[in-house]
């Protein structure tokens, strides 16, 4: 695995750009506010933002990731760490389903009930985990390289909008206030600055970003597109929507392939 030779400048612009782009996805918790204003407009468009979004995530993968992975020249490790990933996003997903649902001891079946705030409670800590990674993954990107790390930024961006609305829905659900659930989703989205920041302080140690956390990004990308978003959007059957849908993962692809061709830094 080749090593990463930069200076001690582009080392701190990196480490500078990478805060601040986890800052940046960090305040889209604050996306779960938009429901409250404009929830029939983001009815009509969600299923659009999420083909979008899975055409950035497989973008940023296959465009990206992958050929810098590539480039680094130990692909069979990468292959295994990619697993991984996948591995890792199944676990986080079931702690995330775990918190709706327990099994009763008198009941051979699994039932799902309105535990209220300890739903809410779960939800805050599984969606702070979920971002503790996302923010290190993003971290590790622009240790790489800089437009690798714009093009992670962007497909964790865009993911991160449906997921959220999702989570602030939940803890109003929950029982909490509306300025307590918008309160407590930005706490658990500063969850990434505290994994960006972990990946910064590392990486002055070991060189963790090519190696290791960019297969696993890969990884997760993949399961995120393909097990929790792709199906969403195969509930809608209508021809018109379909085919918006189609236009808008090749165009979060295009997004992806048009970064390849600009000039950072």
């Amino acid at each position: 695995m080749a090593k990463i030779s930069v200076s001690w400048d582009d080392y701190m612009d990196n480490n500078l750009l990478a805060i601040g782009a986890v800052v940046g996805v960090s305040l889209i918790s604050l996306v779960g506010v938009i429901p409250l204003v404009v929830s029939k407009r983001l009815r009509a468009c969600v299923l659009y933002l999420v083909s979008f979004s899975v055409g950035a995530l497989l973008g940023d993968v296959f465009l990206h990731i992958v050929p810098e992975m590539a480039e680094a020249g130990d692909m069979e490790k990468g292959a295994e760490l990619i697993l991984v990933g996948i591995l890792i996003s199944f676990v986080i997903e079931k702690l995330i389903h775990w918190r709706h649902c327990h099994t009763l001891p008198d009941d051979k079946h699994e039932h799902c009930h309105d535990h209220h705030h300890q739903i809410g409670i779960m939800s805050l800590f599984a969606d702070g985990l979920h971002n503790f990674i996302d923010g290190a993954l993003i971290a590790a990107s622009f240790l790489v390289d800089v437009q690798v790390g714009i093009a992670t930024t962007i497909a964790v961006g865009l993911h991160e909008i449906p997921q959220e609305i999702g989570d602030f829905a939940v803890l109003l659900h929950s029982g909490f206030t509306k300025k307590k659930a918008i309160l407590f989703n930005v706490l658990s989205a500063c969850a990434a600055i505290v994994g960006a920041i972990g990946v910064l302080a590392l990486q002055s140690a070991i060189p963790v970003a090519e190696s290791i956390l960019l297969p696993i990004a890969a990884g997760n990308f993949l399961y995120i597109a393909g097990v929790d978003l792709i199906p969403e959007l195969h509930k809608e059957t209508k021809i018109r929507s379909s085919i918006l849908q189609l236009l808008s993962i090749v165009a979060g692809i295009g997004i992806m392939y048009a970064l390849k061709f600009v000039e950072v830094l």
